[in-house]
């Protein structure tokens, strides 16, 4: 199919649909990126390693979201820590109405209550089955308008892999994450990570605070961004005094074996020094 679309110079995530004769805009496509629930599986992690919980994430939606959803076939994607997003499935669509019953939670695993949100029927269809788990598209800007018409803005396919495989690690310099994906990240991001003793930053995304750390033990910066994922604080007593907060984490030097942890606790002071972290941040000392 994709010959037919690149030999037509389009290459777009609508233009796969009308070569199979469907209509874009009865299409939604949906991207799933959801970070209401820290420290459980995100719907890339959903999708990847508990497919069923993933399923049953999708079948049930917020009440106020029935208008923009209403469409006989729903596109689905999710979208990865990197913010690339990945096609998943066409689902036939049929809303049924509120969740007759309650069931486990697709994600936290508690209770998902009765009348909670709407339960909507979901057919996986044939259709581009063969590029779940393969197509990426180019989602745009809009990240938070994760329901969008298959009619309006143009998807472009920016790679097709022959198989399913996660993103490479794109470097610490270019790394950032939000704390909540500490968990769900790919493993051999997690890898990398563990291997590597540095300087990192947390900013804070309400007051746009900024704290400076280092990570110098076994486990390296994995093990120190787990702490936080786990505490909300990591032992510091300025984020400690604060709300729990989803931290933007990114790293401003890595170091090798031959740096002792004085030398690291001396970099340290230099970045806080140039981000004046003590004097308009969360560090404090």
């Amino acid at each position: 199919m994709l010959n037919q679309v690149a030999a037509q110079g389009m290459w777009t995530f609508q233009s796969m649909l009308e070569v199979l004769g469907i209509e874009p805009e009865s299409v939604r496509l949906l991207r799933h990126q959801d970070n209401r629930y820290p420290g459980h599986p995100t719907p890339y992690i959903l999708w990847r390693d508990h497919r069923e919980r993933f399923e049953a994430y999708q079948e049930t939606q917020g009440f106020g979201d029935a208008a923009r959803l209403c469409a006989p076939v729903w596109a689905s994607f999710v979208g990865l820590p990197d913010r690339s997003t990945l096609f998943v499935g066409l689902y036939e669509a049929e809303l049924i109405g509120p969740l007759a019953a309650d069931r486990p939670h697709p994600v936290t695993g508690g209770i998902e209550t009765a009348g909670g949100g709407n339960f909507y029927r979901l057919l996986r269809m044939s259709a581009l089955q063969e590029y779940a788990g393969r197509l990426w598209i180019e989602w745009g800007a809009g990240y938070r308008s994760w329901i969008q018409r298959g009619d309006r803005v143009p998807k472009p396919v920016v790679e097709l892999r022959r198989s399913f495989s996660e993103p490479a690690f794109p470097g610490f310099d270019a790394l950032i994450l939000k704390l909540s994906e500490v968990e769900t990240m790919p493993v051999t991001w997690m890898a990398a990570l563990a291997s590597t003793r540095g300087i990192y930053l947390l900013t804070c995304p309400t007051t746009r605070e900024q704290y400076v750390g280092m990570a110098s033990g076994a486990g390296g910066l994995l093990f120190r961004w787990k702490e936080y994922a786990a505490t909300g604080h990591g032992g510091n007593v300025a984020l400690k005094s604060r709300d729990p907060s989803d931290y933007q984490l990114s790293i401003l030097e890595t170091v090798g074996s031959t740096v002792d942890d004085a030398q690291l606790q001396a970099l340290e002071i230099r970045w806080k020094n140039k981000l004046r972290s003590r004097e308009m941040g969360l560090n404090r000392n």
